[in-house]
């Protein structure tokens, strides 16, 4: 329901993973392979000499400076730039506000109600049920208009289309007191809480 970039982001983590699980191999190998070792103080060598080498090269005239000096400034500005750009991106099209309607009464105004109310009754509606092992409800904007997430874990052996009949018979009495048809998207899913975490019992 947001515009979280959810492709950009696992592409991103799994080469960062990559990055770091190939350091980590590397690292393991210098320090149990002999050889390893000898290759790698030979690589950085010539690796050094050659970079020392391109920033002779580059250098302004008459002056010790190389202007490689600056695409490295640069190309770190666009780097922090993307970065920021990426962040932005993050959890965008989160909503405050659930219901808008303008009352003409002898106080004219708007009257607003915040999503945090609904995320708080259904919430509250879901915590103690013990055939569920976590419940989260978000707000989203979609398409100009306030919209819930409910997202359910349920325990083994619960039937998901008797879970969305009974929410959806909550977010119908949600719907009478605010007044106002309510979107709402029910995620029922699965995770390691739903198959490790004992169900509790009542006597």
């Amino acid at each position: 329901m947001n515009s979280t970039p959810t492709l950009l982001n696992r592409i991103l983590v799994a080469a960062l993973g990559l990055l770091l699980l190939g350091t980590g191999v590397l690292l393991m190998l210098l320090a149990a392979v002999p050889a390893v070792g000898s290759w790698w103080r030979s690589w950085s060598a010539d690796a050094w000499s050659g970079i020392n080498a391109a920033f002779n090269a580059t250098r302004f005239p008459g002056r010790p400076e190389s202007w490689l000096w600056i695409l490295v400034a640069l190309a770190l500005l666009v780097v922090i730039g993307l970065m920021v750009a990426w962040v932005a991106q993050q959890g965008k099209g989160r909503a405050d506000v659930l219901a808008v309607e303008y009352d003409p009464g002898e106080v004219p105004g708007d009257v607003r109600i915040g999503g945090g109310v609904a995320e708080q009754a259904l919430k509250h509606a879901l915590a103690h049920r013990p055939d569920l092992a976590g419940a989260t409800v978000t707000t989203y904007d979609v398409k100009g208009a306030p919209a819930l997430k409910v997202r359910l874990l349920p325990r083994q052996g619960v039937a998901p289309h008797l879970l969305a009949d009974e929410v959806s018979v909550l977010v119908s009495a949600l719907e009478q007191a605010v007044g106002k048809d309510i979107p709402v998207l029910i995620h029922i899913g699965a995770g390691a809480r739903t198959r490790f975490r004992r169900a509790e019992r009542v006597r």
